[in-house]
C-alpha cells in the first residue's frame, strides 16, 4: 500500500533527537520492510504545551488548510494518492488536524499509533485539543497501543469494541549486538577500571532532570563501591547535571550520532536509568539489545519492555535508596549481571525486534483495511 505518515507531536525529520522521533522513524522503517511505500505527509507540528488557546486555534487553522491542500493535490493527480493514513502519537496537546479530514475525503483507512486519552483534559486549557484527539480516536480503523496503560485508557474511553491492537515497543536490534566489546571498550576508554555504568538521556529540565537527580542520589549512596559512570546526552542542563554526581567518577560523552550508540552501549557493563514518568524508554531497549543488564525505575511501561529479575532489576518509582539497593546487587554479584545481560539479548530479539514488529504491524494494517471496507 501507499501510506501517508504523519507525526503531529514531532516530525521524524525534526532536528532534535528524542525517543519520540526515534519511534516515528522505526515505525516508518517497519512499514517499508513490510513492503509498503511510505511518504511523510506533512511536518506541521501540532504540539502546543503552554495552554495558549490562541496558538492552538492558529495551529488548527494551519492544519485545516494543509489538509485541504493535500486532498486537492491527491485528487488532482499532483502525486499518487495514499491507500491508508498512519498517524503516530496524538493526544490533547498534539491533536491530529490532518489525518481525519484527509482520510474522510479520500475514503481511506485511518490508523493511529500511540494515542493517549486523558478525560481530565476535557475542560481547561487543552479542551479543544482533547475534543479533536477524541474525535480522531473514534474515527480510527485501528488504534495501536505500545503499552498496556495506553490500551487500558483507550478501552475505558472508547469501549471494549474499539479497534485496539497491541504493538510492543521495538527497535532494529542487530546494530547493538554487532560491535566487538573489546574494541568498543578501547574506543570509549572503559577497558580499565570499572565496572562502568551507562546512562543515556536528554539533559533538560523536567522528567529527564528528575531521573538524573534520582540516579545521582542513588550513586552517592554507593560511593564506597567500585564503579564509574558514562553519561551520554545533551541539552540545556549539559553543564549542570554532571556536577550532581560524585566527583572524579563520571565521564560525559555529549551528543552522539546514532551510529555511535551501539559501540557506546557495548563499552559499558550496566545500564542505569530511573525513567521518571517515561512511557517506556527506548534507551532501555537499546541497552538490552547490546547485552547490558538494566537497573531502572518501575515507571510507565518500563516493566513491559524488560523481564524483571531476568534482564533487569526495577526499583520503586523515584526511590533513590531502592535504586541504590538494586544496583548494589549487580555490583556485588558480577555473575548475576552477566546472566541478566545474556538474557537481555534474547529477550529483545524475541519480543521487541524489528522482524517481529514488522509482521505484527502489517497484520494490524490488514485488519484496519478490512474494517474500513466493512
Amino acid at each position: 500500500m501507499r501510506i501517508a505518515f504523519y507525526a503531529p507531536m514531532k516530525s521524524p525529520r525534526h532536528a532534535v533527537p528524542s525517543g519520540d522521533r526515534r519511534v516515528a522513524r522505526l515505525l516508518m522503517r517497519a512499514l517499508r520492510r513490510a513492503g509498503h511505500t511510505v511518504a511523510l505527509a506533512s511536518e506541521l507540528r501540532a504540539w502546543e504545551g503552554a495552554g495558549d488557546a490562541g496558538r492552538q486555534r492558529a495551529i488548527a487553522r494551519r492544519g485545516a488548510a494543509r489538509a485541504r491542500d493535500l486532498v486537492a493535490g491527491w485528487r488532482g493527480g499532483a502525486w499518487p494518492a495514499p491507500d491508508l493514513w498512519f498517524t503516530y502519537h496524538l493526544y490533547h496537546k498534539a491533536p491530529d488536524w490532518l489525518g481525519p479530514p484527509v482520510s474522510s475525503a479520500l475514503g481511506i483507512p485511518y490508523v493511529v499509533a500511540e494515542a493517549s486519552h486523558s478525560p481530565r483534559r476535557a475542560e481547561g486549557a487543552w479542551a479543544a485539543g482533547f475534543r479533536a484527539a477524541e474525535a480522531a480516536l473514534r474515527q480510527a480503523d485501528a488504534l495501536i497501543a505500545l503499552t498496556a496503560r495506553d490500551a487500558a485508557g483507550l478501552t475505558a474511553a472508547l469501549g471494549p469494541e474499539a479497534p485496539i491492537h497491541r504493538l510492543p515497543p521495538f527497535l532494529d536490534e542487530r546494530p547493538y549486538a554487532a560491535p566487538d566489546r573489546a574494541a568498543a571498550r578501547r574506543r570509549w576508554g572503559t577497558a580499565d577500571g570499572g565496572p562502568w555504568l551507562l546512562a543515556v538521556g536528554m539533559m533538560r529540565p523536567g522528567d529527564k532532570a528528575a531521573s538524573a537527580r534520582v540516579l545521582a542520589d542513588a550513586l552517592a549512596r554507593l560511593a564506597g563501591r567500585d564503579w564509574r559512570l558514562l553519561v551520554a546526552g545533551f541539552g540545556p542542563l549539559a553543564d549542570t547535571i554532571p556536577g550532581w554526581f560524585p566527583a572524579g567518577r563520571v565521564r560525559t560523552v555529549g551528543r552522539l550520532a546514532g551510529t555511535d550508540l551501539p559501540s557506546l552501549y557495548r563499552a559499558a557493563d550496566i545500564f542505569v536509568w530511573p525513567a521518571v514518568n517515561e512511557a517506556f524508554g527506548m534507551a532501555i531497549l537499546e541497552a538490552q539489545a547490546a547485552g547490558l543488564p538494566v537497573v531502572a525505575g518501575r515507571q510507565g511501561g518500563v516493566a513491559e519492555i524488560v523481564a524483571e529479575g531476568e534482564t533487569a532489576l526495577l526499583a520503586r518509582a523515584g526511590d533513590a535508596a531502592d535504586f541504590a539497593d538494586q544496583l548494589a546487587r549487580l555490583l556485588d554479584d558480577p555473575g548475576l549481571a552477566a546472566r541478566l545481560g545474556a538474557a537481555a539479548l534474547h529477550h529483545v530479539h524475541q519480543s521487541h525486534g524489528m522482524e517481529a514488529a514488522t509482521v505484527r504491524l502489517d497484520r494490524i494494517l490488514a485488519t484496519a483495511t478490512r474494517r474500513h471496507a466493512r
